[in-house]
């Protein structure tokens, strides 16, 4: 495949980003993904400081690839993943839920590459302003914390290429070759994948919500808890009883106190299929196996240049 912006940022041979996913994102998965030709993160959002330091330590010893760390901004303990970040010599960072100008050059000052994820061209403007070196535009479709906008991919993504000069990503609803050709088609230089790479042995979100993933299908997700932080989750006796609260017209305490803590990892790392908060794309209803990453990769770019071939061969 020939390089491109992405490829030539990132220093990887193709131009596909796992997505730093809590609970699913360690550093089997991330080393994986970068030995088979693309980019890999690590998920810093569900890791405590020193459980990051552990897996950028053993990531850099099973991959000898570029690999990076994403870090939801809104987390505590950010000054101190930040430092243990550029301590061990991490050269890539996507952060995410914040304002990108808080650490942007302080980043890119210790010689880092930044990205950030968002999902409007609002904040595609302000990334950029801040000085990231490219964009993660993740349209409505996608897994976990999501926009309130409700923007598809399909849409965001000409949107925001269209309003900022910088390289963009595309995210939110990408689990194949063809997917990801027409990404690229409307302005991505890249792709960045995350319930696809979920559904694999090397993530290590649990079993159970794999499984749950795979057997997933056509409107099973739903994204919902907009007055908290809107999140994409597939339907369970959890969420039916956030519904019901809704129903209720529950104020955002009710809410939040129903949500209470370590909701996410008690269904994805745990295996709680009822009471567990299970994050994942509308993708979801795509996947129908669990497979190794470099497989997962393979197929893609076999899927990419078939689709590539197929609209070559289309005359209008």
């Amino acid at each position: 495949m020939q390089l491109n912006t992405i490829t030539s940022l990132f220093k990887i041979h193709y131009p596909i980003v796992q997505g730093g996913m809590i609970w699913a994102s360690g550093w089997k998965l991330a080393s994986a993904v970068s030995n088979a030709g693309g980019l890999g993160l690590l998920g810093a959002g569900s890791m405590y400081p020193d459980v990051l330091r552990e897996h950028i330590e053993k990531c850099k010893k099973a991959t000898d690839k570029p690999f990076g760390v994403n870090v939801p901004m809104l987390y505590p303990n950010i000054e101190e993943i930040i430092e243990i970040i550029i301590e061990e010599g991490v050269k890539i960072v996507f952060t995410s839920a914040g304002n990108p100008k808080t650490w942007t050059t302080y980043l890119k000052d210790k010689g880092i590459t930044v990205v950030h994820v968002v999902s409007s061209v609002k904040f595609a403007k302000k990334a950029e302003e801040a000085g990231v070196d490219a964009i993660v535009a993740e349209g409505f479709e996608a897994g976990g914390h999501n926009g309130r906008d409700e923007t598809t991919t399909l849409t965001l993504i000409p949107m925001v290429t269209k309003a900022v000069k910088i390289p963009v990503i595309a995210a939110g609803g990408i689990a194949t070759g063809s997917a990801m050709l027409a990404a690229m088609a409307i302005g991505a230089s890249g792709v960045q994948l995350g319930s696809r790479f979920l559904a694999s042995p090397e993530a290590s979100s649990h079993i159970n919500f794999k499984e749950k993933v795979v057997a997933a299908s056509e409107g099973d997700t739903l994204l919902t808890l907009k007055e908290l932080a809107p999140v994409r989750l597939l339907k369970n006796k959890f969420f039916e009883e956030v519904q019901a609260l809704y129903q209720e017209g529950a104020s955002v305490e009710a809410l939040k106190t129903h949500l209470g803590r370590g909701r996410a990892k008690l269904g994805m790392f745990e295996g709680d299929l009822e009471n567990g908060e299970l994050e994942i794309g509308q993708v979801s209803g795509l996947i129908d196996d669990i497979k190794p990453v470099a497989e997962i990769i393979k197929d893609l770019i076999a899927e990419f240049k078939e689709a590539q071939h197929r609209i070559t061969s289309i005359e209008l």
